[in-house]
């Protein structure tokens, strides 16, 4: 037996592969954790009830004009950027369970702002404190999960951050319908509040504590999760503190993942999502739903209800065949989204020019109501397809596939690129669409989808089942 022979070595850190856990605390610990992706939700599904109240906020609360809503709407993709670079320096640096800790702080303060605001600006601070907790959340927050989790329910665990998130949305747009802006700003103060309780009674991951030589502690975190009694080994002194350097990523343990984490998170925006979610409301006004804010439930309804399924089924169906039915499915969909504009630009009393969803028109002719049910039809279509592969595997592939001493650098620059694409498509979709007409740009997205899809099937490795030593293993060719 020697150490290059991953299939006969016991892992690093894990139970025995013919064990089962007798504590069920792991789980909590897990739900600790992703009570930050549940503030993250909130975060971003805050401001869809939120401009509405605040456009109709009478003197002395802040009004928002067209541009300023924009700006409440995007500036949170700013703060998550920078917040997934300090995400990185506090995971290797403070531990994982520190900086979830330390992450409740932009959240509770940012909402506290909001709260007080008497003008634009200030509200417009408020988010970018609340993107900041938001980059660190949805990037510590799959780490800490995934170095806790027993290997059967890693997939499981991990899911449960992108349901987590879609269960904060979903919040937001229930809570919309009876709170206002500032009640709505002092709710979302709660779960992360709660999460501050919750994790600190919860332990540090025995990984991290084993590159900090806290042997003894490590087992007692084991225990604490799992109820586990298991000797652990060290991790060789040769990495554990050489750190990331630019050498390093000739070395295919280092460029492998890397390449497979930033391309995973890039087409995971450019698959279309934030503009599908975009022109929701307007889709099911085009249907004849008498309440607009109804259609944002339903949208919430079915991430949460897919997002769900996904994480029941991922360790069984494993990661790559659910990106690939998922990629399928947003490739289909986005594809009659673009044939609903097509058809939609040359029926009847529309012009040739037409560039934007509101100008579809509105008479209640039969043709039209069944193009507005086509594109209902095509949005629902295309959120379930995100939500059960899409959505969660990205971040839960972030956190398995990276080795122990680069892993806070790569999980960072992977969220760093995330939310600079969800931004630059957040902002720049309108202006795409000008020049491509709605038609062009959503094929474009089907495009995305199509080449998703095949990186999925040429690149990405199956990591169902897997320790996350067995993973690294097989980028370095073990």
């Amino acid at each position: 037996m020697t150490p290059d022979d991953p299939e006969e070595t016991q892992p690093l850190l894990g139970p025995p592969r013919d064990s089962y856990p007798r504590s069920r605390r792991g789980f909590l610990a897990a739900f600790a954790a992703a009570l930050g992706p549940l503030s993250f939700g909130y975060a971003l599904g805050y401001s869809s009830p939120a401009i509405p109240s605040l456009r109709r906020a009478a003197p002395p609360a802040p009004h928002l004009d067209d541009t300023a809503a924009s700006w409440f709407g995007a500036v949170v993709t700013l703060g998550a950027a920078a917040g997934g670079v300090l995400g990185g320096w506090l995971l290797d640096r403070a531990g994982r369970k520190l900086s979830l800790l330390l992450c409740t702080l932009p959240f509770v303060a940012g909402f506290a702002v909001i709260t007080a605001a008497k003008d634009v600006w200030t509200l417009l601070g408020g988010r970018l404190f609340t993107g900041l907790a938001c980059g660190i959340a949805s990037l510590v927050a799959p780490v800490y999960i995934s170095e806790i989790a027993y290997p059967s329910v890693r997939g499981l665990l991990g899911s449960c951050v992108q349901l987590m998130v879609v269960t904060g949305i979903l919040l937001a747009y229930l809570a919309g319908w009876v709170l206002e802006w500032r009640w709505l700003a002092v709710l979302g103060c709660v779960p992360p509040t709660f999460m501050l309780l919750l994790m600190c009674y919860m332990p540090e991951t025995p990984r991290f504590l084993l590159t900090q030589h806290k042997h003894e502690e490590a087992m007692a975190a084991l225990h604490f999760l799992w109820g586990i009694e298991q000797d652990l080994e060290e991790p060789p002194m040769e990495t554990e503190h050489q750190g990331f350097h630019l050498t390093q990523l000739r070395q295919p343990g280092i460029y492998k993942p890397f390449i497979i984490g930033i391309s995973l998170m890039a087409f995971q925006q450019l698959s279309g999502i934030n503009a599908v979610m975009f022109y929701a409301e307007t889709i099911f006004e085009e249907a004849k739903f008498k309440d607009s804010s109804l259609a944002s439930v339903v949208v919430g309804l079915i991430q949460v209800v897919f997002t769900a399924v996904a994480a029941l089924i991922m360790d069984r169906a494993g990661r790559r065949l659910l990106l690939a039915f998922s990629g399928v499915i947003m490739v289909l969909s986005t594809s009659a989204f673009g044939t609903y504009f097509k058809l939609a630009q040359g029926a009847p009393g529309n012009s040739s020019n037409v560039s934007l969803l509101a100008s579809v028109s509105m008479e209640p002719s039969d043709a039209s109501m069944g193009l507005a049910w086509l594109a209902v039809g095509s949005m629902c279509l295309f959120i379930a397809g995100f939500a059960v592969g899409w959505g969660p595997i990205p971040w839960l592939l972030m956190s398995e596939i990276f080795p122990q001493h680069v892993k806070g650098v790569a999980t960072g620059v992977c969220v760093l690129t995330n939310w600079l694409m969800a931004f630059l498509v957040t902002k720049e979709f309108s202006s795409l669409m000008e020049v491509l007409r709605p038609y062009g740009a959503f094929w474009l997205a089907s495009a995305f989808c199509t080449l998703s899809v095949l990186f999925t099937l040429i690149c990405v490795p199956e990591t169902k089942g897997k320790t996350l030593e067995q993973i690294i293993a097989h980028f370095e060719g073990r």
